[in-house]
């Protein structure tokens, strides 16, 4: 027994819900379809973007997991639009890990909680796939202010005229059994007076009491051959069946003494059969509490050792939980990284390009040799300017030198002229 009870704890253990939890998933998807046709999937998906349409169960059921899972990403990038974000729609040739992580972003920037490691949504199918498009639309009917109305029910009408309508039917159904029962009895006084000819001797009572009895005696003109066939005739007419009673106590009376004598004559025999019957069962249900002693002696460190490892199970599931949500953190960090190495790769090719190229060096010979021409032309120029300045200074000092050697007149040859 504790066997039995160590099994079917673990079997509670294993069952989470009950039989109808597997069948969840197409109520919900079901349920989605209806959110979706609310939110004008019709038109906005499948027609503007030129989109497949959904069956009733289509995420609820694995087909094609690579249409589905771009189905999937795709009303799933719709629904965020939807909900007031900005998400571009996935192509097909995108990296479904980063498209899965985007989603699951945009859904815990919502306020769900996301249990589940992304992976379980690369199939495109399934119930978490179905729980993420169904919080997505629930939350997109939130953002176009979608509200449920409060159902109509049709009219009623008054409870006096019911209880009347069903007094009216107790009624009739009394009266409906009273007559079948009177039917019941008068078919059978009818059949029993059928087969005893009873309408016949009633007629002829009446045919007697109304002929008036003869004041002489009938003498008879039949003959004794015409009265003997005239019987042999009639006579098949003249029998008379009595049918028994089944209603009758005393035929009821000697059936329930024919069936105490069968009962007590099979009752010995039977007696016997179910004492070794009971004995049977007896040694058996001993050799199975013996057994199954010996199997819980034998199936308890087994049992033991089947729940450490259950309690292990349970606690890498947790560490596999939160390896997952480090993963997700370190696949954000490595996209960061990976466009930041793109970034620095372009502007190293951008350098090394612009270190091999001779352009710069031609520009720089070019400018050198115009400086060069400059240069020499302003050579030129500063010779002529001083040239210039020499003659000037020659010619001033000329001058000078005739001013200096110029005859002087005293003041009165200055007057005489």
């Amino acid at each position: 027994m504790s066997a039995r009870r160590g099994t079917a704890e673990l079997e509670e253990e294993e069952i989470d819900g009950g039989p109808g939890l597997a069948y969840m998933p197409f109520v919900v998807m079901d349920d989605l379809l209806d959110k979706l046709k609310l939110l004008g999937y019709d038109h906005e998906f499948v027609i503007d973007l030129k989109m497949k349409p959904l069956s009733r169960h289509y995420f609820a059921i694995a087909t094609n997991p690579g249409e589905q899972f771009y189905l999937f990403t795709s009303l799933s990038a719709w629904l965020i639009r939807k909900t007031g974000r900005h998400m571009e729609p996935p192509q097909e040739y995108d990296d479904p890990n980063s498209t899965v992580s985007s989603i699951l972003d945009h859904l815990r920037q919502l306020g769900v909680t996301v249990d589940f490691p992304p992976s379980k949504l690369k199939s495109g199918c399934g119930e978490h796939a179905i729980f993420v498009l169904d919080r997505l639309a629930d939350f997109a009917l939130k953002h176009v202010n979608f509200i449920w109305k409060k159902p109509i029910y049709p009219a009623e009408d008054g409870g006096g005229e019911d209880g009347e309508v069903e007094d009216e039917a107790e009624l009739t159904l009394d009266k409906v059994e009273e007559d079948m029962m009177a039917e019941f009895d008068g078919s059978d006084d009818e059949e029993e007076e059928n087969i005893l000819h009873m309408d016949d001797l009633k007629n002829l009572n009446k045919q007697r009491e109304s002929e008036a009895w003869p004041e002489e005696i009938l003498h008879s003109n039949t003959t004794y051959e015409e009265w003997r066939l005239e019987v042999e005739r009639v006579l098949p007419q003249l029998k008379v069946t009595i049918r028994t009673d089944n209603r009758d106590w005393r035929s009821r009376i000697e059936q329930m003494h024919e069936h105490r004598g069968k009962i007590n004559e099979t009752l010995n025999f039977t007696q016997k059969q179910l004492d070794d019957l009971h004995s049977e069962i007896t040694r058996s249900l001993e050799k199975i509490a013996s057994r199954e002693k010996y199997l819980n002696g034998q199936l308890e460190p087994l049992l033991l050792e089947y729940r450490n490892l259950q309690n292990v199970a349970a606690e890498s599931r947790e560490q596999y939980r939160q390896v997952s949500g480090k993963l997700v953190e370190k696949s954000h960090e490595l996209a960061q990284i990976s466009d930041e190495l793109d970034r620095v790769k372009h502007e190293m090719e951008e350098r090394g390009s612009s270190m091999t190229d001779g352009t710069p060096l031609v520009n720089i010979r070019k400018a050198l040799t115009r400086v060069k021409q400059e240069i020499t032309a302003m050579d030129v120029r500063i010779g002529v300017v001083e040239q210039k300045l020499l003659q000037a200074k020659l010619k001033d000092k000329t001058n000078l030198q005739r001013d200096m050697n110029a005859p002087v007149y005293n003041n009165m040859d200055m007057g005489l002229f």
